[in-house]
């Protein structure tokens, strides 16, 4: 029986031990058409076979769940046996997290997602954690673990002030706007309740989205967070 295309990138994954992106697998596997690995590695990851994650070069590469997540040789920390071992106040976790997120908001919401520099009218340039190639999708992610103290609620309402400002200067306007935490917790303050940032972000149409990230990630954002603030 003829392996189907999901098989043989499942396989292909497996036998190499490495994290692809879309045009590696399709030229490996001899598929002419590229978006049919990307559907497929997409629906992959739906559901949980495989992670995709923005890698070096910022392309989103595809590695298997069951086996460990294939670090770049960029961000590869000095000491392998102890990946989230960083100095304190580092936030190596913190920008390897928030790949994950934005890979997950790039499934979720059907859009290939990646750091981009926006240029507006007025000169000045903004930086989002994630956009589509026409701008139609933009997303800021954000990788607390817990309820967000004061100060850190601020940083969240800025990112969706500069969701929305930046949205005003774009013609066609984009169609979603996101905040994407990688907490529920954190997440509640802007999205349950009565709370005047609840309403804000509802009637100014910023979506509020958690991502799904691996308990050892989680675990080491948990570690970080430690870190910087003892």
């Amino acid at each position: 029986m003829t392996a189907t295309i999901s098989e043989r990138i499942i396989a292909t994954l497996r036998v190499s031990g490495h994290a692809w992106d879309d045009d590696q697998l399709a030229q490996r596997l001899g598929v002419a058409q590229r978006q049919t690995v990307n559907q497929i590695c997409r629906r992959l990851a739906s559901d949980g076979r495989i992670h995709r994650y923005v890698g070096e070069g910022g392309k989103l590469v595809n590695s298997l769940v069951e086996g460990p997540r294939i670090v770049p040789a960029a961000e590869a920390p000095a000491h392998p046996a102890s990946p989230l071992a960083f100095a304190a106040g580092h936030s190596s976790e913190q920008r390897a997290a928030e790949r994950l997120i934005i890979a997950f908001a790039s499934s979720t919401l059907g859009v290939e997602l990646h750091p981009r520099r926006i240029s507006t009218p007025t000169g000045a340039r903004v930086e989002v954690d994630g956009a589509d190639e026409e701008l139609t999708v933009l997303v800021e992610a954000w990788a607390h673990q817990g309820p967000p103290k004061t100060a850190q609620k601020h940083k969240v309402l800025t990112d969706a002030l500069k969701l929305t400002w930046i949205a005003s200067t774009l013609q066609p306007s984009p169609r979603r706007l996101v905040l994407c935490f990688a907490d529920e917790a954190a997440a509640r303050p802007f999205r349950d309740g009565s709370s005047w940032a609840t309403a804000a972000l509802r009637d100014l149409r910023v979506e509020v989205l958690v991502a799904e990230l691996p308990l050892e990630v989680r675990a080491g954002l948990l570690e970080a967070q430690r870190r910087q603030y003892r």
